[in-house]
């Protein structure tokens, strides 16, 4: 997108001009391609985090438009909202795991995402161990933990094979290691309030 942004004319096979419309679809069709076919499971604002990792990984940089992905009806202003980036001046930045929120409930989360608990999973992981991960899990409830496995795998293909970055594919692989572990004892921990009555389908 930076590239055709900087270019006058973007020519069709035929010569003709290519328009803004086919050659967002285009981009998107190979973003689509290159993070390994997971994102059609995904919630339009991890989309877009995806897309913007693929592209400039955890770096600043500008925004072509205030809507980065039309064709996903997403917009940098709802994935700031959401917590996953920093939009300022026209830059964005995706959020690293160390500056998310420490106090991120995601049962309070009006805007939950499949990037927020995939991060909050890794973060927690890393920080307090196996328990405290299956206890975040349990409180993602049963709607999001499949997503943020397959988002896990997508980014460490994306890191690991892609790039050739194994220390920034490790903490995804990590997740993944111990995933089964994690199901396991989130399914068995007990919660006495009424939105957690029940087992956790996993």
């Amino acid at each position: 997108m930076d590239v055709v942004s900087r270019c006058e004319t973007v020519l069709e096979p035929n010569d003709s001009p290519m328009t803004v419309k086919t050659a967002l679809q285009l981009i998107n069709r190979e973003l689509d391609q290159y993070s390994g076919g997971f994102e059609g499971e995904f919630d339009a604002n991890t989309h877009l985090a995806i897309t913007w990792f693929v592209q400039n990984d955890v770096k600043q940089a500008n925004t072509v438009s205030r809507t980065v992905s039309p064709r996903r009806g997403i917009s940098v202003d709802s994935v700031k909202h959401a917590g996953i980036v920093e939009s300022a001046a026209g830059k964005v930045r995706i959020l690293k795991r160390d500056e998310i929120d420490t106090n991120w409930d995601p049962m309070a989360d009006s805007h939950l995402t499949v990037w927020e608990c995939c991060q909050h999973l890794i973060r927690e992981l890393e920080q307090a161990g196996e328990q405290a991960a299956a206890r975040l899990l349990r409180l993602i409830g049963p709607a999001k933990p499949d997503a943020a496995k397959d988002l896990a795998y997508c980014l460490n293909d994306i890191c690991a094979n892609k790039r050739r970055d194994a220390k920034e594919a490790t903490p995804y692989n990590g997740l993944i290691a111990v995933w089964p572990e994690l199901t396991r004892q989130a399914a068995t921990i007990q919660d006495t309030r009424d939105d957690l009555q029940g087992s956790l389908d996993l």
